[in-house]
């Protein structure tokens, strides 16, 4: 890695982005950029039995009943969920990533007033999934739970692929500035949503065992790790992003503090120009 720092803004998000375009030369980078949490969805659906070329504008007609807006406002991209390779070649899902027009929009155009070149919108689920892939054993998956400023998001990926995503609506800020008493209850929804989810996992994808469940660096010890070990049936472990990535020209990242807050920066920035939303 051979940057990453935050800017204040100065003005508009556009003219930030073009005072950063001069100084960083940004138009001579890829530039990725997330989503807001608020801004999409993600639905699970069978797949059309249709040709490759034809899958996204066939799912798009299957999320008309699931989204509360015209589908003529809508964007709509698709995510293969990985399949049992010994299973017959039936039932499968994708999950289909929809989001209003104007949100994308709203995202993009910043960086086209700023002349910034964007490379792709994301969304941080896969940005955590790009996180997550560098701690995957071999032919096993993790479980990776990561509390942000606006909740928290628990990813099932193996194979550097993303299986299973569950947004929890508990904050940084809650856990860290919570009293002990608070803290701890919200630690038993925490606990029990992971608990939830893995049962689940365990279900739907048999074929890939989770090997362990990683806790994203957080800002401070809060004794979540603690608890969560003493609470879940797999080993528990916080990943340390310093022993996949080259932090040498950025050695503050290798504070934990730090990790925390470029976390969906620095999962944007690893984003596969091959993969998909």
């Amino acid at each position: 890695m051979a940057l990453c720092d935050s800017y204040r803004k100065e003005g508009s998000e556009a003219s930030t982005l073009a005072r950063l375009r001069r100084e960083l030369k940004l138009d001579h980078y890829r530039n990725t950029t997330l989503l807001d949490v608020d801004s999409y969805q993600m639905h699970q659906v069978e797949a059309p039995d249709v040709p490759a070329a034809e899958l996204k504008d066939a799912v798009r007609w299957r999320v008309n009943d699931l989204i509360s807006y015209p589908l003529e406002s809508a964007v709509v991209d698709v995510l293969d969920i990985p399949v049992d390779g010994n299973a017959p070649a039936r039932n499968r899902s994708v999950y289909a990533v929809t989001a209003r027009d104007s949100a994308v929009e709203s995202c993009v155009a910043a960086f086209v007033d700023a002349q910034v070149p964007l490379a792709a919108v994301d969304i941080p689920d896969l940005a955590q999934r790009n996180i997550a892939t560098l701690f995957e054993p071999e032919e096993r998956g993790i479980a990776l739970l990561a509390l942000y400023a606006n909740e928290g998001i628990l990813t099932f990926t193996g194979r550097g692929e993303l299986y299973l995503a569950r947004h929890i609506d508990i904050t940084l800020a809650q856990l860290i500035e919570s009293d002990a008493a608070r803290r701890a209850q919200l630690f038993e929804r925490i606990a029990l949503e992971v608990q939830r989810s893995l049962d689940h996992f365990d279900r739907q994808y048999q074929y890939l065992p989770i090997a362990k469940l990683m806790l994203a660096p957080l800002p401070q010890d809060i004794g979540l790790l603690e608890f969560l070990a003493a609470n879940v049936y797999l080993p528990v472990e916080t990943i340390d992003l310093s022993a996949e990535l080259d932090f040498s020209v950025v050695p503050e990242l290798a504070n934990p503090a730090r990790q925390s807050q470029y976390l969906r920066a620095i999962g944007a920035a690893l984003r596969d120009e091959g993969a998909v939303a």
